[in-house]
């Protein structure tokens, strides 16, 4: 950035104009400094476990990248090879591969933790709920007073 330095006509105005650059740069620097500091702690220990660490951001690190997504498409085709299309042809397990790898490209971590939890719902014991006894107001039944 070129600075046009023409309206310095006396030493005053020079030295208003040095004083002006002096400042200038001093708030540039710290400027800088903050600037570098919030950047570095971006990569911080600390600002890494607050940035992962979160249920739904720890199986994601950005909006394109989906890990769960990625080890579901690769560990799903093994996992049925090996158990589910274990006597199969290659035709069935080739097929099978491709259906589950892509079944398991769409599933994210909150899909699988909703798919856990109701599985679990189904293992967990459920209260019974008691039945409402019958409530004695000290009135008998089949008293005639009103």
């Amino acid at each position: 950035m070129k600075r046009n330095y023409n309206n310095i006509r006396t030493l005053a105005d020079l030295h208003t104009e040095v004083q002006r650059l002096k400042t200038d740069y001093t708030h540039r620097g710290e400027m800088l400094k903050v600037d570098a500091k919030t950047y570095v702690q971006q990569f911080t220990l600390g600002g890494l476990i607050k940035k992962y660490a979160t249920p739904s951001g720890f199986l994601k690190f950005d909006e394109k990248t989906n890990i769960s997504s990625k080890i579901m498409s690769v560990v799903l085709p093994l996992l049925l090879n090996k158990t589910i299309f274990r006597g199969s042809g290659i035709i069935t397990k080739a097929i099978g591969a491709l259906v589950s790898g892509k079944v398991g490209q769409s599933l994210d971590a909150e899909s699988l933790s909703g798919i856990f939890n109701m599985v679990k719902s189904f293992f967990n014991k459920k209260d019974k709920k008691k039945e409402v006894a019958f409530v004695d107001y000290g009135i008998p039944p089949d008293s005639e007073t009103y």
